[in-house]
Order: structure tokens, then C-alpha cells, then sequence
């Protein structure tokens, strides 16, 4: 490989640290050069100085961020719709905004959801946590669980990690001064116009790129000046100081000799600073000194390039063959090259680690989801031949009996009949006009049974949640609801509403499955309640009768096996 002095007489291999690209501004050509060395895999550090709000990727993570904030922004659901995150096209963005007339675009795409299942799946997903989330915690979700980094980098290209990165910085320092809200983080974000300067030295053995006037102070064994071509010099104020005060500057025919004479002291102030610039640049080279130029290069003091070729071809230089084209070459001392082994990265040195450091995790366990007590196998219904419901059927009528039997008691007795079809109407299937009056007076039927009023009795506990591992079923954990509880000094009653069309005889003739759920519910509760008997007990809407359940036989149904 290429070898420079090592300022001790020897040469060593050059390595990604050592070059350092100057600019005079940050121009297209400045975003170019970052862009081919990434595309190339060179290791390069990136913009010395990045206005977070002007990167691509910045932009399209701006207009998430603004959409989860006001779903109605039409603008920044229609510019993330496009973005790399989904990819819509102009045509399909169309297709969904046309012709939708008042409604917001979020609305028509929610309903729409069958035509773009993924979209609204992702923006559901990210707009159900940005309530909570931190601005930090809402992008890095949006980059890894969604993918966005990979989708950015897939269509911006590796340049636009330095903007991402930088974002991703920026929420972390926000947090530190303000309340970490999204509305609060936008705001910051679009009206600071948030500017990051970054250490560029030489320690990260990376190509550094910068303006020559970041670069003051720095040193480099190779320089590159790669836009020294013809530059006007460009007055960009419109106002001209004159007798110490401001004057318009008039257009160049109409311009008096006095202000003449003022724009021209500015134009020569400005190209002395040009060469105060071009000397900074030249004296940042330790060893190699490259420069370059497209377009007009200009003669003389047209130019950096101008100048510098003239100071060459007066020192002697000779034309070379350059990868570029022909062009000057000045050299002093020896610049043989001979072939070497490139030097190790730098600071990569073997360390010893913890062994979990060189360890792969272990796979995740499999986790066990508890089961519903109603699961656990078995029959659940009696059969005559006659039933006029399908097992769905039977499932509707008996949530919309549970329904009126957990909300009637808490109303007045004369107004169930009004307030009934409201509470029906909470079920996800509620049930036309037509099906309301059985299920009202079945409902109505059991309440109003006197053996039944201590079910129902204010101090009961109605639809209580239940959680636990049972020893019987090899530590299986279960998670379910009990209909009724009732708690009293002496003893503990589960109660469950059953609405099966044909109620059994006897204790002994009640289906397995439902032996095996009150099972389940008694052996739960005796871990909550060790010091009181368990009593379970069906309560069969359809006769308004309570069944009492043997403590041996719901035991028995729960240790039986039912796989056979």
C-alpha cells in the first residue's frame, strides 16, 4: 500500500485518518464527497457541522412525528406515506386522497384498512404508544421494531445514518432541560433549526471533511482541496454602510461613485480573506498538499487553482500523470512507495473480557400463557336433540344474559325494562329489538327470585377477576372471571350464570368441562382463603334454580384426565 513518512525517517502505511478534505463552503459538492466515500466503504466521520432539520431522513422521521402528534395533518400523513417507512407511490397516494371530500386523510386510510393492512397496522401500532413514549424511545422504536433505519439507508443511502444518529442525540439532550412531550420535541426541533458541531480530529482514524475555516488549528499528513476553481466574488447584503449609517444598494448602473467605491472596498476585503482562507488550507498538509478542480479554473487570482499552479510551475514542477489527468507534481526529499502490509486499525487492540461478553445469550423459555378455567376440556351442555342454537348462538345469548345480570341489580327494579337495551348495547354484538325481551325476562326471572336475593345482594362481589397455579394441574397457571363472589366470616361461594337450554338433574349429571371450571375456581380460591371452605354453586338461568357443587366431585372432575 501508499506510504507517507512517519516523521522519525521511516514511512508507514497511510491510513483513513490521515486525510482531511477541505471545502471553502458547504456546498453540493461537500453533501457529494461524504456521499461517493460512504458508497465506497470508506471509513469517513462525516459533516463536521449537520443541521438535523435539513437531512432527508430527518425530514421524513419530522413527519411521523408531526402525524402521531395531530392525526388530522394530512400534509405529514401524505409526505410518510411516500417516505421510505411505506413507499406509496404518487398514484396510490392519489387513489386515497381523491375524491374523499372533508374527511382527513387518516379517517379514508383507517377505512381502507383491507387494501393497506401493513400501513395502518404500523401507524396504529406507533400511535398507540405516543402518548407515553419519550421522543427518544418513540423514534428508536420507529427505526428497529419497524424497521425505519433499514428502509432509510436502504433508499437515502449510508449518509443518512449521521442524520439519524444525530436526531436520535438531540431527543436525549432535549430531555435533560424539557418535559420530554412530542408536541414540545417538534416544536424545539422546527423552530431552533438545531445545528450540531462535532469533534473532527484525528484520534478516529476516519476521513475528516470540513470547511477550511473549521479546519483552523487542525493538521493532516495528506490535504485534499478538491473545489479550487474560478469563485466570483458575491456581495449578498443589500444594505451598504456609508457615513455611519445604511444605504439600499442600487442597481449597478444607477450606483453612485461613493457606494462604487465602498462595494469595491468590500470586494477586495473579501478576496484578502479569501487568501488568508487559502493559506489556512495550504498549511494544514503535513506531507501531502492535493488539489483539484472542475469546471473554469481561472488564471492567476482568478483562483485558488490559479494561484497554486503559478507558485508550482515557479518552484519547478513537472507535469505527471495523475489518476485524474494529466497534471503538476512538486516533490522534495525521497517518495519511494514500496509495497507493505497495511498497519492495524488503531486502538484495536486484543482486550480480555468477562466471559458473558463472549457468550451467545441462551434462547428466550417458552413462556405459558395461563388458560381460561372454561378451557381446561370437557363437555359444557347438555344435549336433547331439540336446541334450537348453534354453540355460537348459545355463546351470544349467554354474554347478553351475564350482561343484565351483572348491571340490573345496581338500577332501580321499575326501570329495568328501559335501561336494559342500553346495557345490552354494550356486548360487541349487541342484539336487534326482537331478541331483547326473553333475554329481560330471563334475566328479570332469576333476579327476582327471593332463594337467589343474597347472590345479588349489595356486599357481593360481581365478575371478579381470578389468577393462580394449581397444584392439580402440574402448576398450570389459570386466569379467569367468577360471575359472583360472596365472602362472609364463615365461608367463601363462587357463583357461576349458566344458560344452557337444558339444566341437568342433579349435581352428578352436570357436564365435565363446567365441573372442571368450578374445580379450577375452588382450588384457586382456597390459596387466597385457607382458613374457610370453598363452596361453588351453578346458577341455571333457565329455571332461576342454584346448584350446589359437591366439594369431592368438582375436586375429582379437575384431577380427571380428559384427554382420553
Amino acid at each position: 500500500g501508499t506510504r507517507i513518512p512517519d516523521g522519525n525517517g521511516k514511512t508507514r502505511p497511510v491510513r483513513p485518518g490521515d486525510f482531511l478534505v477541505l471545502v471553502q463552503r458547504r456546498s453540493a459538492l461537500f453533501a457529494e464527497v461524504i456521499r461517493a466515500c460512504k458508497t465506497r466503504g470508506l471509513d469517513i466521520a462525516g459533516a463536521d457541522r449537520l443541521k438535523i432539520g435539513g437531512e432527508l431522513a430527518v425530514r421524513d422521521i419530522a413527519a411521523l412525528l408531526s402525524f402521531l402528534a395531530l392525526p388530522e395533518d394530512d400534509l405529514s400523513l401524505a409526505c410518510v406515506l411516500k417516505s421510505p417507512f411505506f413507499g406509496w407511490s404518487e398514484k396510490a397516494l392519489f387513489d386515497l386522497a381523491n375524491g374523499r371530500g372533508k374527511q382527513h386523510l387518516w379517517a379514508v386510510l383507517r377505512n381502507n384498512r383491507d387494501r393497506y393492512p401493513e400501513t395502518v397496522e404500523v401507524l396504529e401500532a406507533l400511535r398507540d404508544t405516543s402518548d407515553f413514549l419519550r421522543p427518544y424511545d418513540l423514534i428508536e422504536r420507529l427505526l428497529t421494531r419497524f424497521d425505519g433505519r433499514a428502509k432509510l439507508l436502504g433508499r437515502l443511502g449510508a449518509e443518512a445514518e449521521d442524520g439519524i444518529d444525530a436526531l436520535l442525540a438531540q431527543a436525549l439532550s432535549y430531555e435533560r432541560t424539557e418535559v420530554p412531550s412530542l408536541t414540545g420535541f417538534l416544536s424545539w426541533l422546527e423552530t431552533d433549526d438545531v445545528e450540531i458541531k462535532r469533534q473532527a480530529d484525528s484520534a478516529s482514524d476516519q476521513i475528516r471533511v470540513m470547511t477550511v475555516h473549521g479546519a483552523k488549528g487542525l493538521e493532516a499528513p495528506i490535504v485534499i482541496l478538491p473545489d479550487c476553481a474560478k469563485r466570483k466574488v458575491v456581495l449578498r447584503s443589500e444594505l451598504v454602510p456609508m457615513n455611519g449609517g445604511l444605504v439600499w444598494r442600487p442597481r449597478a448602473e444607477n450606483t453612485p461613485d461613493d457606494v462604487k467605491q465602498i462595494l469595491a472596498d468590500q470586494r477586495e476585503a473579501q478576496e484578502e480573506e479569501r487568501l488568508r482562507l487559502l493559506y489556512v488550507a495550504m498549511t494544514r498538509a503535513e506531507t501531502w498538499l492535493i488539489v483539484c478542480a472542475a469546471g473554469d479554473t481561472g488564471q492567476g487570482e482568478d483562483s485558488w487553482y490559479g494561484l497554486i499552479s503559478d507558485g508550482m510551475t515557479a518552484c519547478g514542477a513537472t507535469e505527471t500523470d495523475l489518476p485524474g489527468g494529466r497534471g503538476l507534481r512538486l516533490q522534495a526529499g525521497n517518495w519511494v512507495t514500496p509495497a507493505g502490509t497495511p498497519a492495524a486499525p488503531k486502538d484495536r487492540v486484543a482486550r480480555d473480557l468477562p466471559a458473558h461478553f463472549l457468550t451467545h445469550a441462551k434462547p428466550a423459555e417458552p413462556f405459558a400463557l395461563p388458560l381460561s378455567p372454561s378451557d381446561l376440556g370437557g363437555a359444557k351442555a347438555l344435549f336433547d336433540g331439540d336446541s334450537l342454537y348453534d354453540e355460537a348462538m348459545a355463546k351470544r345469548y349467554g354474554r347478553h344474559v351475564h350482561l343484565l345480570l351483572e348491571h340490573l341489580p345496581t338500577h332501580p327494579r321499575d326501570t329495568w325494562a328501559a335501561v336494559a337495551p342500553d346495557i345490552l348495547s354494550l356486548d360487541n354484538d349487541p342484539p336487534d329489538k326482537v331478541e331483547c325481551p326473553p333475554l329481560i325476562a330471563e334475566a328479570s326471572a332469576v333476579l327476582d327470585t327471593p332463594s337467589l336475593a343474597p347472590i345479588f345482594a349489595k356486599d357481593a362481589l360481581a365478575e371478579v377477576p381470578l389468577t393462580a397455579s394449581l397444584p392439580s394441574l402440574d402448576g398450570q397457571r389459570i386466569n379467569g372471571v367468577i360471575d359472583r363472589l360472596v365472602v362472609a366470616p364463615d365461608r367463601i361461594l363462587a357463583v357461576d350464570f349458566k344458560t344452557n337450554a337444558v339444566v341437568p338433574t342433579s349435581a352428578r349429571d352436570v357436564p365435565l368441562g363446567l365441573l372442571r371450571q368450578m374445580g379450577a375456581y375452588a382450588e384457586a380460591l382456597a390459596q387466597i382463603y385457607p382458613d374457610r371452605p370453598i363452596d361453588t354453586a351453578i346458577l341455571w338461568t333457565k329455571t332461576a334454580t342454584l346448584m350446589a357443587l359437591p366439594h369431592d366431585i368438582v375436586r375429582l372432575a379437575l384431577e380427571s384426565d380428559t384427554s382420553s
